[in-house]
């Protein structure tokens, strides 16, 4: 069975990709969000020539071919491309064998614990404390992640002071019986970072994302030897050497791949894979309520080292305005704190129909 036509539907947030066998099978998969319709021109320039004609169920050789027939381009753009196809194979395999995409990865849907993922700096701790404890109260929430430092930082903070006044704010807000997690995006010095560490670990913070610019393996190492919390990071990273690098080396306690970033499910399985072998657990990285998401759920009920928690944004659309109606019915309905894995073949979703009518169409097809 071969890739006979693959279809890109996008708009600059959000590119949903079709792909067709020759014997009619179709599965549907996503590229990466945000640029997405700059990803999906690269979709079809360097990396629909190259899987048209494929084998439709041999993903591993063919995220390999891609890469190896665009070896000149290695870099975050050809995964994020490649995601869309990669994606798709697996969504029609399993309509194929009437599976879900959990299943076929040896796992049973179940329900994933979520933790409620705050993307927002620009708000004060206050008003942070009182709209997470109304998720908590009502849906049941029982773990959070909130944000410190400013994204890419360079040791400054949003505003002055915000970071030392919202870790104590949040912890007396949500009490002991509420796991804590922070995300400093790259913000801090090594020195800084662990100042800011101890004050984590002072109010029971459990979790403690991407402290140090990074692309510095060697700074986030030295922050995770001098604490006793988890450090965790690893979401921008696509390039498997550098994976192979971080885990040697325990730059982190929990690795976080992107699916999206990484390539898709195929690449992800590889990391999840060396970190199960080094002992570290894999909770990846899902900030938005596109499919990302819904490809993290199906890979959490599957690999072995799994993480305590599936990400799970909740901003809405004063936020991402971008995320509604993407899909006829939405996979992401939470009760008690957890979501369900989908139990319906592939990844047990319907793209919106009116939402495609209006997207940015593009087709390859094999001559």
């Amino acid at each position: 069975m071969k890739i006979q036509r693959i279809e890109t539907f996008c708009d600059p947030f959000v590119g949903f990709v079709r792909v067709t066998a020759d014997n009619g099978a179709q599965g549907w998969g996503q590229v990466s969000p945000y640029q997405a319709d700059i990803t999906c021109t690269i979709l079809h320039r360097q990396v629909a020539p190259w899987a048209l004609g494929r084998d439709a169920l041999d993903l591993e050789d063919l995220v390999d071919y891609v890469f190896e027939r665009e070896h000149k381009f290695p870099g975050s753009t050809l995964y994020r491309a490649m995601c869309g196809v990669e994606t798709a194979l697996w969504d029609l395999r399993g309509k194929l064998e009437g599976k879900s995409v959990c299943e076929l990865l040896g796992g049973t849907p179940r329900r994933l614990r979520a933790y409620a993922s705050s993307m927002k700096r620009d708000i004060t701790p206050r008003d942070e404390a009182a709209r997470l404890c109304e998720l908590r109260d009502r849906l049941g929430f029982d773990a959070f992640k909130f944000r410190v430092g400013a994204e890419c930082g360079r040791n400054v903070d949003e505003w002055p002071g915000r970071t030392e006044e919202i870790v104590p704010t949040m912890a007396r807000a949500l009490g002991p019986d509420v796991a804590l997690m922070v995300d400093a995006n790259s913000c801090f010095t090594v020195e800084r970072a662990i100042e800011v560490g101890h004050m984590l670990q002072d109010h029971g913070i459990s979790h403690y994302e991407e402290p140090c610019p990074y692309w510095e393996l060697e700074q986030t190492q030295a922050v995770t030897a001098a604490l006793d919390i988890d450090v965790t990071g690893g979401e921008q990273d696509c390039w498997i050497p550098t994976w192979r690098q971080m885990i040697a080396m325990r730059a982190v306690d929990i690795v976080q791949p992107d699916v999206c970033y990484m390539g898709g499910i195929t690449r992800t399985l590889r990391v999840a894979r060396m970190a199960a072998e080094a002992g570290l657990p894999c909770t990846p990285h899902s900030a938005n309520l596109s499919m990302v998401t819904l490809f993290t759920m199906h890979l959490l009920g599957a690999i072995p080292n799994a993480g305590k928690y599936l990400e799970l944004s909740i901003e809405g659309p004063d936020y991402y305005p971008w995320q509604e109606g993407l899909f006829r019915h939405s996979p992401y309905t939470v009760v008690d704190g957890h979501v369900t894995i989908p139990s319906e073949p592939g990844w047990g979703v319907e793209i919106e129909p009116a939402w495609l009518e209006r997207a940015t169409y593009q087709q390859s097809e094999r001559a």
